[in-house]
């Protein structure tokens, strides 16, 4: 894959999960990945298997530190890490300002970064993982939902002003995957996510065809375009549809002692 061997990638939330099967993916197709997680230990060993370079650190700032490992310059970056929380305005404020500064602001930053340098050569990749959420919704988690379609827009705009100047962008928005993430998702996971839910690798796949034929929008689990364009064709009978979901959950949650 021409535009990948070769290319210095950088992949955050890389511990584990979707990011540790792109930086896999991304090292079997002949690019250098710097590993990115929180966790050091993980990055570390996913970076150990791979032949990458382990930075751990908060996907927020990780640009300078990345760009350095790798030479002098980023080819593409993967804004991968992510957090996820339930609940709706009552949320406590902690968890609603970590959504956005981990699941959009990141994604700001790194771009503000990277940009110039891409602008000044006439290329380079933002590939960013949203998540169906960020085009459809998730049922019991708004600050995860409202995040992500901040996420989406973000990856929008990026692509509508940068296109003609060699950006490439891509948003990948998957529904269930095999992570802990979806296993820390309870009721409402169970309900919505874990019957179709794929695995990380399949994610990666899907990835790596995305950039290859210049798909902005990315989606493994390919019934999201038929949900996106129901939900735009007749949004008041999709919203019907995602509220028989809701007091599914709630019959769900109340049978198991569980609330939302």
């Amino acid at each position: 894959m021409g535009t990948v061997r070769g290319a210095r990638v950088v992949v955050t939330g890389a511990g584990g999960g979707i990011g540790a099967a792109l930086a896999r993916r991304f090292a079997a197709e002949g690019a250098r990945v710097v590993v990115n997680d929180l966790d050091a230990a993980k990055a570390a060993s996913v970076a150990g298997e791979i032949g990458g370079i382990p930075v751990p650190g908060d996907a927020s700032g990780v640009v300078p530190a990345a760009r350095e490992a790798l030479g002098g310059a980023v080819d593409i970056f993967c804004a991968n890490a992510g957090v996820g929380h339930d609940g709706g305005p009552e949320a406590d404020e902690a968890l609603w300002q970590q959504s956005w500064d981990v699941n959009v602001m990141a994604h700001v930053r790194a771009a503000r970064e990277l940009l110039p340098e891409w602008l000044e050569r006439g290329s380079g990749r933002f590939v960013a993982t949203v998540s169906a959420a960020g085009i459809l919704t998730m049922i019991g988690s708004a600050p995860y939902a409202v995040s992500k379609h901040a996420a989406l827009a973000f990856a929008e705009w990026l692509s509508a002003t940068y296109r003609h100047r060699g950006i490439g962008v891509h948003a990948v928005c998957p529904q269930g995957v095999r992570t802990d993430m979806l296993t820390a998702s309870g009721t409402a996971g169970e309900l919505v996510l874990a019957p179709t839910a794929i695995e990380p690798e399949q994610v990666a796949d899907a990835v790596l065809a995305g950039i290859e034929e210049e798909r902005f929008l990315i989606l493994p689990h390919p019934e999201v375009a038929r949900h996106y364009a129901a939900r735009a064709g007749d949004t008041d009978r999709w919203l019907g549809g995602i509220n028989k979901l809701q007091r599914k959950l709630e019959e769900l949650e109340a049978a198991s002692g569980t609330s939302g």
